[in-house]
This record gives C-alpha cells, structure tokens and sequence, in this order.
C-alpha cells in the first residue's frame, strides 16, 4: 500500500525534530549587568561559542548585583556574574557559593563636577560629601576600604547613598543632590561626555582589585563537565575580543544600548581588566579590605574555601594542549600562577 503523502511529511517532521533534540545544548541561565566589562557573555552567545561547546545559554539581565546575587541564591540562576563585593557579602552570612573564574577587574570610577573635582586631590577630600553609589556594587567596597585607608570612618565622615542602577546614580550628581557618586563602565565614560569628571580610578585605590566573579551554587560545582564547557567558551570569547575589535563591540551593542564609540572605548581601556581568572589572591585581599573597612564583619575563615581555581586551571591546560604555538594561552598560564598560586 502506498504510504500517504501526509505520514510521509510527519515522518520527515518527527526526525527533523528528533535530531535538533539531539544536537540541543545543555540548558543553563545566566545573569548578567549590560555593562562592557560582561562583553565575554555577549561574544560567547552572539558567535556560537556556547552552543559549540554544547551549551544552550539564556543570558538573563539585571540591573545591580544585588539582585543578581539574591536571584543566584534563591536558584532561579544558574550561573552569574556580580561583582565581588555582592558574592563576599552573601558568603559573610553564610550563603554557600563558589567562584569558579571572572569576567573582569577594575573598571569603576569616582565622578564628580568639575568644580567640585579642582578642590579634590586625594581621597580624603571626600570628608563631608554626599556619595551616592551602586548598593552591593565593587567600586563600593573598594571605595569604604580607600576611605579607611586614609583615616575616614564611611559611616561619620560622609554620607553613603545607596541607589539602584548607574544611570540613578549619574543624575543624583547632575541635579546636585550629592558631591560624587561611583559608576562603572561605560557609563563613568558617559559621565564625562555630559561634563563631570572622573576624580579616581578604582585601581588607583585599589590597584590589580577584581570585579565580576564567576559564582555558582557550591552544590553545583560538582557539575565539572559543566563548567568546564562554561570556561572554554568564556576564554575563547577572552582571546575573541582581543583579537576582533568591531565583532566585539557588535556584540556589546546588542546588549548595551549606547553610542558604539562609547561602547568601543569603555572596553579597550587600561582601568578595564578583561581576565577570566578566578584571581584567588585578588579575592583574598578584597575579602580583607571588606572587613577592615567594616562593609561586612571580621571573619574567622579563609576565603579560599570559596575559590575553585581547579576547574579554570584545567580547562586552561587543555587549551594549551590543543594549541601548543599560540602565545595567548600560555600567557594566561602565567597569569594563573601569579593569581592563584598559593
């Protein structure tokens, strides 16, 4: 009997689908800030390194880490990348994460009026003022720890507000309500193009510090295989953008909606640090600077115990291995050995 042409088109349908279900990646949720410095995200979704590594990644927005850590926490992610003073804040009240790599380091600024930025020559001159910053965001912590340092207590001697986003933050300094506020990329870039002026670089108060930390659920980090198809796609996205400027900010550009010039320029910056490495001994000095500084209390822990640095280490090998003559991957080798060692 001949087979009707309609069976025969649902027979086609049914391996049409059975196929794609299975080529289909591993499903995983990512939270990210559309910020420059989480560029690698973008590069890794917008050229296929993802799903080439058998990934099938939904990149999730927010807009602070704050949120990001507390969706982190409550399961509804995966894996994120917010900041390091939101991970450490969360593991100081017993939140059981794990940092397994980075997106980035530095890449904050305090800003301010050009009148105000000719009285202000060192941090101390911040006595006083009104700052308004990012709740839970780096360039925060690193700012409580440089006021420390120069002999200011953060909850007396000025005034700490807390806002929601980086574009709050920009308008509170505009209209006057406060003296100097803290942004990040790109937008202490676009700061200045609407004619504040950035006062102090993050690593100039904290020089090499780490910013975005790649966090997971510590009952997750057991997935190695995982993470480990994670980490390639985020370093071959690392070597990607140094190698492809206009590809890169493309992918920038779909997640962050400003000017491409801007966006080219927050990237390819010297104050951004676009290494993937967990940086265990950046992290460790953070976590002293936060506690010395008083944002969270003393510790009697090692932080390390947070850290994975086995995952990165591994899949940085292979790398290696499948590319023995390329200079690229065993700089960060080297790298990992200054970061990590301990």
């Amino acid at each position: 009997m001949q087979a009707k042409p309609w069976l025969n088109l649902i027979a086609g349908a049914m391996l049409i689908l059975a196929g794609a279900a299975a080529v289909a990646g591993e499903p995983l949720k990512v939270g990210y800030l559309p910020v420059t410095g989480h560029a690698k995200f973008f590069i890794a979704k917008e050229q296929g390194l993802f799903a080439q590594e058998g990934l099938d990644v939904e990149l999730i927005e927010f807009i602070n880490s704050a949120d990001g850590l507390n969706a982190l926490v409550a399961g509804k992610l995966d894996i994120g990348a917010f900041g390091t003073t939101a991970p450490l804040a969360h593991i100081a009240k017993g939140a059981d994460l794990k940092i397994i790599g980075g997106i980035m380091g530095g890449d904050a600024s305090i800003v301010t009026t050009p009148e105000t930025a000719a009285k202000m020559h060192a941090i101390a001159d911040l006595k006083g003022k009104k700052i308004a910053t990012v709740r839970m965001a780096t360039g925060d912590a690193v700012l409580r720890g440089a006021l420390k340092d120069a002999g200011l207590n953060w909850k007396t001697d000025v005034q700490i507000f807390e806002l929601k986003n980086p574009p709050a933050v920009l308008e509170a300094i505009k209209s006057g309500q406060v003296d100097a506020g803290v942004l990040w990329g790109p937008h202490d870039l676009r700061a200045e193009e609407q004619g504040l002026k950035i006062v102090f670089h993050s690593t100039d108060l904290q020089p090499g510090h780490p910013c975005c930390r790649l966090v997971v659920a510590a009952s997750r980090v057991q997935d190695t295989a995982t993470w480990e198809k994670f980490l390639r796609a985020i370093l071959r996205a690392e070597k990607f953008a140094a190698e492809n400027h206009k590809e890169t900010i493309d992918a920038i550009a779909k997640y962050v909606k400003l000017d491409r010039g801007l966006l080219e320029r927050a990237y390819y910056q010297p104050y951004l640090d676009q290494s993937s490495d967990p940086n265990l001994k950046g992290v460790r000095q953070f976590w002293q600077v936060m506690q010395s500084s008083e944002f969270i209390p003393a510790q009697n822990r090692d932080i390390a115990t947070s850290v994975d640095t086995g995952i990165y280490k591994k899949v940085l090998e292979q790398l290696v291995r499948e590319n023995p003559n390329d200079p690229f991957w065993k700089k960060l080798q080297a790298g990992f050995q200054q970061k990590d060692a301990l």
